[in-house]
């Protein structure tokens, strides 16, 4: 991330061979340990995690590598995710407790959430919201929602209500794992996504 980033935080990328692009992950550190997002191909110098996080059962990514962490994915992502070779270990629920105090919030993609971490104000997201340069069909647009075909039977009008309890948050970052993040006017442009 560039300089002015939040304490604790760490984004790379990484190239995706299917997507044929960058992709982001996340790292977090937390009074519980280490905590990756999606993680694809860590850097070594953060060492191991104490917990990976899936936003949804795409990004499993490198996962099945990283041993002996807590690994959490919504309910729906816990199947999908063990033919990967990920044994999901915790529930990412809206109500339950996750390290580092981070929340998931369930978005109208049944096996996907996104997380709020409250100590670095931001949003990060898997697939529901995308950045500027992401495929498909790329724009300069700084935010904005995956194509309606991704929701399987939700519509971007449920998307966007499953979204909004995000506006009631100080969001400061939009951390989005296709395209590049949302570190100006973060709240502003959530809104006006979430506004259609």
């Amino acid at each position: 991330m560039r300089a002015g980033a939040a304490p604790g935080l760490r984004r790379w990328t990484s190239f995706h061979d299917h997507w044929e692009e960058e992709v982001a992950s996340l790292a977090v550190a937390t009074a519980e340990g280490l905590v990756l997002i999606d993680p694809i191909a860590p850097p070594p110098e953060l060492g191991k995690p104490a917990h990976v996080l899936f936003t949804v059962y795409w990004h499993a990514r490198s996962g099945a590598e990283l041993r002996g962490a807590r690994m959490w994915a919504s309910g729906r992502s816990k199947r999908p995710l063990a033919n990967r070779g990920i044994e999901v270990t915790d529930v990412a629920a809206p109500e339950g407790e996750l390290p580092g105090r981070i929340r998931a919030v369930q978005t109208a993609r049944a096996a996907e959430v996104v997380y709020w971490l409250p100590e670095q104000h931001a949003v990060v997201a898997g697939d529901v919201l995308l950045g500027a340069g992401a495929k498909p069909r790329a724009t300069d647009e700084p935010l904005r929602l995956c194509p309606e075909g991704w929701l399987g039977k939700a519509t971007h009008r449920d998307l966007r209500a499953s979204l909004a309890p995000l506006l009631e948050l100080p969001v400061e970052r939009v951390l989005v794992s296709h395209g590049a993040p949302v570190l100006d006017n973060a709240e502003r442009e959530l809104a006006r996504v979430l506004a259609g």
